[in-house]
């Protein structure tokens, strides 16, 4: 696994490119583009990488993604069984800047959408409120005309850049434009992604990524701006928040479930990322 790169072919001649997906792990790899991105889930639930953002996802998830910033989402373990009957139903909007012309959104009169696809080199998310609103308009868009398709996404740019209900994700510049030491991230980054339940040690992931423990911690810290054991934590949490939400287990339960063998750990990784006790943040959902 890789941190590549994409570039397929069928972008290549094309300003805009949509497509509607149903198949489970939605990214193989953690991964960027040239492209800008509008990804909206209307079906399934995961954890999504953005940049050095960590967090879950269900439906109604809606991202856009600027150039060249990493991101990678994955659907929970549920998504790979062969016999699971959850689908996936995800529409992916991959576009340039000069989808509707050349320096279209240099002009006064698209100020606003133009520091919308400024702040995506951060990738934004955008509230559930906006998502529900734009449901039909995001699924229906794969149905139209090519014509229709640039119409209606630079009506989608207008509305999301107008609206005060988004964030930005990322907490710095991460956009990457080479792949240099990119194999090595990938490979970690999939190996917690795929293993957080379980005992993981600093010295196993910088095995994985054939460094010393020392050399590890700063290459990790450079490219994720984030320390091996907050990203750990990260991971944990966010899956820990999904199970109390969608699962009615205890907590000390979850705890055991995400890897935690204390649960006042738990407890306290969880103030700290989701800032409320396990307990108050199942009571508010």
């Amino acid at each position: 696994m890789k941190l590549v790169l994409k570039n397929n072919e069928s972008l290549v001649n094309e300003r805009l490119c949509i497509t509607k997906k149903e198949i489970p792990c939605l990214d193989s790899s953690w991964h960027y583009h040239a492209q800008y991105e509008l990804l909206y889930i209307s079906q399934s639930f995961g954890i999504r990488f953005v940049g050095d953002s960590v967090g879950q996802f269900s439906p109604g998830d809606l991202v856009l993604v600027g150039p060249y910033l990493p991101h990678l989402w994955r659907n929970d373990a549920s998504y790979y069984n062969e016999d699971e009957t959850n689908k996936v139903k995800t529409i992916v909007i991959k576009f340039t800047k000069d989808f509707i012309g050349d320096d279209t959104f240099s002009r006064p009169e698209f100020f606003v959408m133009n520091q919308l696809l400024e702040q995506a080199k951060f990738g934004v998310h955008f509230g559930e409120e906006v998502s529900f609103r734009l449901h039909d308009e995001l699924v229906g868009i794969v149905d139209l005309s090519p014509v229709e398709q640039l119409v209606k996404l630079l009506d989608l740019l207008c509305q999301l850049s107008l609206t005060e209900d988004k964030k930005v994700l990322s907490s710095s510049d991460m956009r990457q434009y080479t792949t240099d030491n990119s194999m090595r991230l990938d490979a970690v980054i999939k190996y917690i992604s795929d293993n957080y339940s379980n005992d993981i040690a600093l010295h196993d992931v910088a095995g994985i990524a054939c460094m010393t423990t020392n050399s590890f911690c700063r290459f990790f810290k450079k490219m994720t701006n984030k320390s091996f054991v907050q990203l750990l934590n990260e991971v944990r949490i966010r899956n820990a928040a999904r199970l109390l939400v969608q699962e009615d287990l205890p907590i000390s339960e979850v705890c055991d479930l995400v890897g935690y063998k204390s649960i006042t750990n738990f407890n306290m990784q969880f103030k700290q990322i989701m800032g409320v006790t396990p307990k108050s943040y199942r009571q508010a959902i």
